[in-house]
């Protein structure tokens, strides 16, 4: 299991050029139809051992979904202006599809279930990614992104190699399980409950 580890700097330049990247590749994967929208999931409630819970609006994945390094990637922040006006949190809810440029190119990219705490307006995705490494790569430069719209400070994001998201929904222990060596005993932000 892996957080927050202290990664080498990376400028606005560098997030652009990636983020441009992710476009154009997505941009390919559209006009072929590998990236869609399954509603399987979509008002699956996830409860967090940290009291929270969560509602997936939004899955979009990539196809074929393989990977050989399977790995979860968890991002957790709170956008501006939507906790004091939560009209503004269906605005966002319908308009995130134009987001899908920001993350469904990157390298490693395999799924994403968008997610909001109803009650605090906390957001999450939660993600497959192939490969741990890619993973983080792509935390750090979203990191940059989310930082224009987010109230500062609320920003996380953790990586768990060796698991996917169907692993953990399937049983939500499995996240504790593959951390215990790492991590105190409180429930952290991003375990699943149950």
């Amino acid at each position: 299991m892996s957080t927050q580890q202290v990664p080498p700097p990376v400028g606005p330049g560098a997030v652009l050029a990636a983020v441009s990247a992710s476009a154009a590749r997505t941009a390919r994967l559209l006009a072929t139809g590998r990236l869609r929208q399954p509603d399987d999931l979509v008002g699956m409630r996830l409860p967090f051992r940290d009291g929270t819970r969560s509602m997936i609006f939004r899955t979009t994945e990539r196809r074929p979904r393989d990977g050989s390094e399977p790995s979860v990637l968890q991002v957790r922040f709170r956008l501006r202006w939507i906790g004091e006006r939560p009209s503004l949190h269906r605005v966002f809810v319908t308009t995130c599809i134009v987001n899908t440029p920001l993350f469904a190119g990157f390298p490693g990219f395999v799924r994403k279930q968008w997610m909001v705490d109803p009650l605090t307006f906390v957001y999450r995705g939660l993600y497959d990614w192939d490969g741990a490494d890619r993973a983080r790569w792509y935390a750090e430069r979203l990191r940059h992104v989310l930082a224009l719209v987010s109230v500062p400070g609320s920003i996380e994001y953790v990586v768990v190699p060796g698991l996917g998201v169907d692993d953990v929904l399937r049983d939500g222990r499995r996240l504790q399980q593959q951390e215990a060596g790492d991590v105190g005993a409180e429930p952290l932000w991003w375990e699943l409950a149950g």
